[in-house]
């Protein structure tokens, strides 16, 4: 799809974006994943695709729980934004969260927090199933809420959807972003009116917004009926999209990748695509200190 082919007002922020370099962390998950993925990953092989896409705005989302990769992301925005093609690139990277002091160290720190708009933890990797649980990470979780910075929570079918649930209500202040919808069972009989009921009750709290993204690697990757329902629970206004390349496939395949996923979003009136394709986004992730992220 060409730029020239958008729909007027038709600016895009992928506010799922994975960039990861083998060079600067350890990516331990990476020995598992598809040999496709085990390699460096740069702005430099999807910039074409996003600028085909009519993306203006990139949001750099962490792989790994380490400041090593977190602080590469923050150099790569500055990059991104340095290059120009894409004119604005920002961060959702990790801080120490079982540490609150560290944490509160970490957000006083004009370098820490250069380009970060938002905080996650690898909470479907981790050991621990109750680690957003514990009071020092809930000490922590109210030190981002106080500071405007939401919190992303991966993967979260099946084993994190209720804990969404009791996060959004423990800390009322908190924004929490459920990326992929959850990764939904797509295709499942048996599991998807489970990931159904869940997503409603998530969606009933007021403080989460859920990320339309990753779902050509959920079950069959027929994503259709499962993002109208998010719109009808959530709304538009508590909706936005990502790609979640390179986990998913190329930005440009027409049978699975993120064009079909934005195709689809347009199918929606324009108010609703545009607040999930750049609005919800402005709002959510914003800089510290700024009044808005839209371009």
């Amino acid at each position: 799809m060409a730029p020239e082919e958008q729909p007027a007002g038709a600016a895009v922020t992928d506010t799922h974006l994975h960039l990861w370099d083998l060079a600067e962390s350890a990516y331990a998950w990476l020995a598992g994943a598809d040999e496709a993925l085990r390699r460096t990953v740069t702005i430099e092989d999807v910039r074409a695709d996003l600028v085909a896409l009519g993306v203006t705005r990139v949001v750099l989302v962490q792989a790994d729980d380490t400041a090593e990769d977190t602080a590469h992301l923050q150099r790569t925005a500055r990059a991104i934004e340095a290059e120009g093609t894409i004119p604005r690139a920002d961060v959702v990277g990790w801080l120490p969260l079982a540490d609150p002091s560290a944490v509160r160290a970490a957000l006083a720190d004009p370098q820490r927090t250069a380009h970060l708009v938002g905080v996650r933890h690898l909470v479907h990797d981790e050991p621990d199933p109750g680690f957003l649980d514990r009071p020092e990470v809930a000490e922590s979780l109210e030190l981002l809420a106080a500071a405007g910075l939401p919190l992303d929570v991966p993967d979260a079918f099946e084993r994190h959807m209720a804990q969404v649930v009791r996060v959004a209500r423990r800390h009322p202040g908190l924004t929490v972003v459920l990326d992929h919808l959850g990764k939904p069972p797509l295709g499942d009989p048996g599991a998807m009116p489970r990931w159904e009921a869940q997503l409603a009750e998530i969606a009933a709290c007021s403080n989460v917004v859920a990320k339309v993204s990753g779902l050509a690697t959920s079950g069959n990757g027929e994503f259709g009926d499962a993002a109208d329902l998010a719109l009808s629970l959530f709304g538009a206004e508590r909706l936005m999209i990502g790609s979640d390349w390179p986990i998913a496939p190329t930005h440009l395949d027409l049978g699975s990748g993120f064009a079909p996923l934005l195709a689809h979003v347009r199918t929606w009136t324009e108010a609703d695509a545009r607040a999930v394709t750049r609005e919800t986004a402005a709002r959510v992730y914003c800089r510290r200190g700024d009044a808005s992220a839209a371009v």
